[in-house]
């Protein structure tokens, strides 16, 4: 079954409220969609999004990597001589992780579409439902405290809470009136997006240990190249870290596993350039005794679906951060994987399941 057509196109989703992190402010989520047709008319769906300060990736970047670069390697070679063709895929430039990530699970959608099964399914098919956290951005200690009090009330028991802007006393503050109002039953996880230096990092989880806020893990604590500091802080604290930007390649987890500089690795589609290349993260994390959790960029429910049939296909993977089609004002998909509070269900069509996307034709 050979590839037919290579197609992007852009697509635009106002947020419910900005979503702030210690990187950025977004209102507006924007993405490539990618679609390939195969010689069949069996169409498969991927999709990257343009997240700067994290990949590097643009809009016209993604684009111009599709179609530019990647589509004339790919068009007319057949999907079922995957390996060579998802290599070729992966080596095809350097960087460009959210391109090559798009391509890569329009790929795998057709792919699973052929065997006729469920995308989770042909990767390993371990749970078809599962549960995700829901992220409470960086504001003011009072509002992200109602927000937190919100999302509870909504059926969400896990939340992951957006630090590292301002002050350490600032960030104490957020998570002392967040754990008050969301009640010792939630879990709380915490995400600084590389905010702290690794004594500030040190000092703030200690101070959250013995003030008995109960914190889950702590991701990227430090910045994304300081493997050395992520390990002090892993080595320096009790409340188990995690490793996000500072993971993107199998190499880069080799790195982070073998120094044992974190609990816990964060594997991101769009950062890994694909499910074939966030497979074999897991792997290794799997071989070195270290649980993964998944999670994502602000993405539309297109991304999250392939995200979602990868995660739930493998036992390693123990927790899921696949919130993002919540903070958008709607929902441009059909098809895809399915949301009652915060549990998901993944359809049981073949491929990612997704059957329209509004603005692709």
């Amino acid at each position: 079954m050979k590839i037919h057509a290579v197609e992007t196109f852009r697509v635009s989703v106002p947020l419910k409220k900005p979503f702030k992190t210690a990187l950025r402010t977004l209102a507006v989520a924007q993405s490539i969609m990618v679609k390939i047709t195969s010689e069949d008319g069996k169409t498969g769906y991927g999709e990257a999004p343009p997240t700067h300060v994290i990949t590097g990736d643009s809009l016209a970047g993604i684009e111009t990597a599709v179609n530019d670069v990647i589509a004339p390697l790919i068009l007319n070679q057949s999907i079922l001589e995957r390996e060579g063709l998802l290599h070729a895929v992966d080596r095809s430039m350097v960087r460009n992780s959210s391109a090559k990530a798009a391509v890569d699970c329009a790929i795998h959608d057709l792919l699973a579409q052929h065997a006729g099964m469920p995308l989770f399914q042909f990767l390993g098919g371990y749970q078809s439902e599962f549960t995700t956290d829901y992220t409470v951005s960086v504001n003011d200690p009072a509002e992200m405290a109602e927000d937190a009090s919100q999302f509870v009330q909504d059926g969400f028991h896990t939340l992951k809470i957006k630090v590292g802007t301002g002050s350490i006393q600032l960030d104490l503050e957020r998570i002392k009136a967040i754990r008050e109002k969301a009640g010792p039953g939630c879990k709380l996880r915490l995400d600084a997006n590389q905010g702290w230096t690794p004594k500030e990092a040190i000092y703030a989880i200690s101070k959250m240990e013995d003030a008995g806020f109960d914190i889950e893990l702590v991701e990227q604590p430090v910045q994304a190249h300081d493997i050395r500091g992520l390990k002090q802080v892993t080595d320096h604290t009790f409340t188990p870290i995690m490793a996000d930007e500072s993971v993107f390649t199998t190499q880069d987890a080799i790195n982070v596993l073998q120094t044992r500089s974190a609990d816990l690795i964060n594997i991101k589609l769009m950062k890994a350039g694909g499910i074939h290349q966030a497979i074999a993260i897991n792997k290794l994390a799997e071989a070195f005794g270290v649980p993964c959790m998944v999670g994502s960029m602000i993405e539309t429910k297109v991304g999250i679906t392939a995200a979602a049939h990868f995660a739930a296909s493998q036992r390693n993977i123990t927790r899921f951060d696949f919130d993002a089609p919540l903070l958008l004002a709607r929902d441009i998909a059909a098809g895809g994987v399915e949301y009652a509070g915060e549990r998901m269900t993944l359809p049981q069509t073949p491929g990612l399941g997704i059957t329209g996307i509004e603005g692709v034709s």
